[in-house]
């Protein structure tokens, strides 16, 4: 994809008991801790949340969580930085459909003043799925060309 950045980076996932001041104690140790997010998603059940974010520099997000006491996984994550505009992240998907590679789950930052936001992917195959959005043409163009249904008859 034209002036996309795909990279692979580290997410924390950061299990919250679900009670009021928990998730504004991270966020202020955080800040305190000069740590910069790049994206963060928030999740619960009846027992707890779970806090998954990316950092701008992973080994300082991981000790400052660590500092914590805080149950703390790290996952590998894809980061594709996409325009800032309607389709673009089915653009994204459907390039990695195309290419069988399947989703887990997926957030995407707000866009920035340049126009950009940030893809946070969690994806089963993350060698493949960066080259498939490492390559130069876009999926979506091309998908609204006709298609076949099953009887033959065209469709758009």
């Amino acid at each position: 994809m034209a002036n996309q950045e795909v990279r692979s980076d580290t997410q924390f996932s950061v299990f919250l008991v679900n009670k009021p001041g928990i998730l504004a104690r991270v966020c202020h140790h955080l800040a305190e801790s000069k740590i910069n997010i790049l994206a963060l998603s928030m999740m619960d059940s009846t027992e707890h949340g779970v806090l998954r974010l990316v950092a701008t520099d992973a080994s300082k997000c991981r000790e400052a969580l660590g500092s914590l006491d805080l149950p703390t996984t790290e996952t590998p994550v894809m980061l594709a930085t996409m325009p800032n505009r309607p389709g673009a992240l089915a653009d994204v998907v459907e390039r990695l459909s195309i290419g069988r590679i399947n989703v887990n789950y997926a957030y995407c930052t707000t866009g920035s003043a340049n126009g950009k936001t940030i893809g946070i992917f969690r994806v089963s195959d993350m060698k493949k799925a960066q080259k498939v959005l490492s390559e130069r043409k876009p999926v979506r163009k091309e998908a609204t060309v006709l298609r076949t249904t099953g009887r033959g008859r065209a469709r758009r």
